[in-house]
Order: C-alpha cells, then sequence, then structure tokens
C-alpha cells in the first residue's frame, strides 16, 4: 500500500475514534451537549481555525474521492500472491499457482515421470524461479528428462505468459519402481 493510501487510512481512523468517543460521552451523559456545541461554535468562528478546518475537510473528500473511484494497485500489494503485469488495456495478475499448473502440464506430458510436486519463487523484478521435485520411473535416462524438461517448462512459461524464467531446477527424488504387469 502507498505511504499516502496508509496515511489517509489512518487519519481517517483517529477521526472516527474520536467523533465516536464524543458521541458515547454524549449518549451516557457524561459530557453535556451545551458545552460541545460551544466549543464547536468557536471553532467555526475563528477566522484561522475555520480556515484549518476548512482546508483539512477539502483534502479528506479529495482523499475519499480518490480512494472510491480510482484503485492504485501497484505491484507491492501483490506481493507473494503471484505476477502483476500492465499494459494500455489494463492489468492482469498470474497467480503462483497458474505457473504451477503449468509447469505441471508440462512435467505428466514427459514419458517417465510418475510424480510431480513444483514450487514457484518469484523476485521484485517479477524472475520466475521454479523448483520441481521428480518421482521417475526406472526406465526414465534422468539427464535427457531433466534437460529437456527445463527447456519445454522455460518455452511454455515464457509463450503462456511473456514471463522470463530465471531458472528451473528439478530434483529427482526417487526413482519408482517398475510396476509388474498381470497377465
Amino acid at each position: 500500500m502507498k505511504f499516502l493510501n496508509k496515511l489517509t487510512l489512518v487519519l481517517y481512523s483517529w477521526i472516527i475514534l474520536v467523533v465516536a468517543i464524543i458521541l458515547c460521552t454524549l449518549v451516557f451523559g457524561w459530557i453535556d451537549l451545551g458545552q460541545v456545541e460551544n466549543y464547536v461554535e468557536n471553532v467555526l468562528n475563528g477566522e484561522i481555525s475555520s480556515n484549518i478546518v476548512l482546508g483539512v475537510s477539502v483534502v479528506f473528500i479529495l482523499l475519499s474521492l480518490k480512494s472510491i473511484f480510482f484503485n492504485t494497485y501497484t505491484s507491492d500489494d501483490y506481493d507473494g500472491q503471484g505476477v502483476l503485469l500492465e499494459n494500455e488495456s489494463g492489468k492482469l495478475m498470474i497467480s503462483i499457482e497458474t505457473l504451477e499448473s503449468l509447469v505441471n502440464s508440462v512435467a505428466k506430458g514427459f514419458g517417465g515421470t510418475e510424480e510431480i510436486k513444483t514450487r514457484i519463487e518469484l523476485d521484485k523484478e517479477n524472475n520466475v524461479n521454479i523448483f520441481v521435485n521428480l518421482i521417475v520411473g526406472t526406465d526414465a535416462v534422468i539427464k535427457d528428462l531433466s534437460s529437456n524438461l527445463q527447456k519445454k517448462i522455460k518455452e511454455k512459461i515464457k509463450s503462456a505468459t511473456d514471463l522470463e524464467v530465471k531458472e528451473v531446477n528439478i530434483k529427482i527424488k526417487n526413482v519408482a519402481p517398475k510396476k509388474e504387469e498381470n497377465i
């Protein structure tokens, strides 16, 4: 969240808190309504204080309109959730789950892969780092499989999302035992 949005939220919160406390004390009879009326009247009748109140009110009105009608999402608002892409038509949020699904679909298409677990990491520059844990079949040629899989994953992510993949790290967790066929 940008600094101006945070500041606005804090100021509004304090103002609402003060108004709520004043209203509660009026309802419980702890302060007299006449005292509050006199104080407000004195503030609004003073030349300097009324100008300050008017200036603060105008600023709050403008900030309210900005907050209501203009979304100010930045890539910082999406940290950890995915990648925010922008163009002249609008914004696109690609979630980490989407990237993981793309990687899993590529890996499932390879012969020799038995079980796939994927983890995606994004840095501040939207560089994609992919970590794939595999269980492969006994007939898999691990070196060829991993090299081809890395290449295909990079190509798929680039073509589907236009994101650059910094690295694809593959870890072969295990070799699955050969399944016996019943005749």
